[in-house]
């Protein structure tokens, strides 16, 4: 499995092919023999950690824009995201935990240091680009919560390296802590709002039941039909840099890995903990929806930026109803729309750079400090956001609001590139008893479930991929830019299968010299 040598230090940039994130491996105690509250208590954290990346500022837009369009007919498109995500985090974790290797680690254990590097490359790209939203979130929050001038506040963004420094002194338990803390506020906001709005529950329950129209291309509202809506909210929750670090945060706690009962035990209640999780991440992109049909009059957001919706939520004429109308005169719901839309920015800038750490060791075996990789990955994010901040300077407010949406929804492709090399490893190595030993390898219902969700997932993001590039030329793309984008897709989706063919190819010659070395793990 993975060698656990020590870090060599070499200045700045230091050697990694030790555990993965070495300073916390192995390092948080839990109880034996007590109760399963307590015990699930000890094993909690690690899940909001992950779950944090299902609720960042990406996925909002998608949310309540689907909401306002199609009512609740999407409602089970996010039911059916999050379940395909508690599948795959229970992977991830179980990989971590059986094999003490995080994702990027196991990956690169069975290729060569070409693909490492590419592969390396490739889910950085996809980081950034969920630190895109995250800039644009946190910046707007500030803008809107303080009246901070927006490129001041994007570059006021960088300073939450600040945060990251002060976290690292104390301890993680505590940082899964305020990771929780800031989930409930963000869950709180929105469970307020949509109280006041008295919405149509029974029809939020009937959304649930996936329905043919949810998929249908025919009825389209504001230039977006209902697979255009899916497709979104499927992209904006499943993410792959939180297979990697749920891979690698499931190793916190102290296991004997010796005793199969300790990992079973393990396993079991990291997985209670992720799904506790992401049932609250599923809750609030829920309730993203819900604020979407029942805060707002039907179709009166034209403006879905995150500017618009703090203005809806001031705007008594956009309102659906008399309670929440008299709430929104004293400004207390857009102040706590912005105050959640802080609260998610800062939770994704603590996993975002924990992610990278764990790719950038297990990938390429190198090492920085964590406030260095924050700076340097936040200073990159920073670049486009401003570009589009100063490019839309002399133009409408609305323009403006539509271009940043706009570079947040474009900021995708990178996680729709990425998502198949994430998704796809996972798979086959807790597949493979050789990686997962014969006790731990995934059941007959998971790995059904497990290659539909995942060929689901990749064919998606192949028929999509056309969309995503027509993005690029703004809301109304002419017929020449739609066949420019046509191709342009084609390009990137032969790319994608290409280097899938040769990461997979890889894998199962890596795998084949592994049983050759331990047959009796095969038998």
């Amino acid at each position: 499995m993975g060698e656990n040598s020590s870090h060599e230090k070499k200045g700045f940039v230091q050697y990694a092919n030790g555990p993965s994130l070495d300073e916390i491996n192995g390092k948080i105690s839990v109880p034996k023999n007590m109760g399963f509250w307590k015990t699930l208590f000890a094993y909690s954290g690690p899940g909001a950690l992950v779950a944090v990346g299902y609720m960042d500022p990406g996925n909002w837009a998608t949310s309540i824009t689907g909401g306002q369009n199609f009512g609740y007919l999407l409602m089970s498109v996010i039911l059916i995201s999050s379940l395909i995500a508690m599948l795959l985090q229970y992977m991830a974790a179980k990989l971590g935990i059986v094999s003490q290797m995080d994702l990027a680690q196991a990956i690169r254990a069975r290729t060569s240091k070409t693909l490492g590097i590419v592969l390396w490359i490739m889910t950085e790209l996809a980081i950034m680009a969920t630190d895109i939203a995250e800039v644009i979130g946190g910046a707007i929050a500030l803008y809107l919560l303080f009246n901070i001038p927006l490129i001041l506040a994007v570059f006021l963004t960088v300073f939450d390296v600040l945060i990251l420094l002060l976290l690292t002194k104390i301890g993680f338990r505590k940082i899964e802590a305020i990771v929780v803390c800031l989930i409930v506020v963000i869950l709180l906001v929105f469970v307020y709002q949509v109280f006041l709005s008295n919405p149509d529950w029974a029809g939020a329950f009937k959304g649930l039941l996936p329905v043919p129209e949810t998929i249908s291309t025919g009825k389209e509202v504001a230039g977006m039909t209902p697979l255009d809506g899916a497709l979104g909210i499927i992209g904006a929750t499943v993410m792959p840099h939180n297979l990697y670090l749920h891979s690698a945060i499931s190793q916190t706690r102290k296991i004997d890995h010796n005793d199969e009962e300790d990992v079973a035990r393990t396993i079991r209640f990291t997985t209670w903990d992720s799904n506790v999780q992401l049932t609250f991440a599923f809750f609030v992109n829920a309730l993203l929806l819900i604020m979407g049909v029942a805060v707002f009059k039907s179709g009166a957001v034209q403006d879905t930026s995150f500017f618009g919706l703090f203005d809806a939520l001031n705007n008594t004429k956009m309102l659906s109803n008399p309670i929440l109308i008299s709430v929104a005169k004293s400004g207390v719901l857009s102040t706590l729309f912005a105050v959640a839309l802080l609260a998610s920015g800062q939770n994704s800038t603590i996993t975002g750079t924990l992610t990278g750490q764990v790719i950038m060791e297990g990938f390429i075996n190198l090492k920085v400090p964590l406030w260095a990789r924050r700076l340097i990955t936040r200073l990159i994010s920073v670049i486009p956001v401003l570009i589009c901040v100063l490019m839309t300077a002399g133009e409408s407010t609305l323009k403006q609001h539509a271009a940043i949406s706009d570079l947040i929804e474009n900021s995708q492709i990178f996680l729709a590139f990425a998502l198949p090399f994430s998704m796809l490893p996972l798979l086959m190595m807790t597949d493979s008893k050789v990686e997962m030993g014969k006790k731990f390898v995934n059941s007959l219902w998971v790995k059904i479930c497990g290659w539909i969700s995942v060929l689901t997932l990749t064919g998606l993001n192949l028929y999509n991929m056309q969309s995503s590039v027509a993005g690029f030329y703004g809301d109304n793309p002419t017929a020449a830019q739609n066949n420019q984008a046509g191709i342009i897709a084609w390009i990137i989706n032969i790319l994608i299968v290409l280097l899938l063919i040769w990461t997979l190819t890889e894998l199962h010659r890596g795998n084949k010299k592994f049983i050759n070395a331990h047959p009796e793990l095969n038998d």
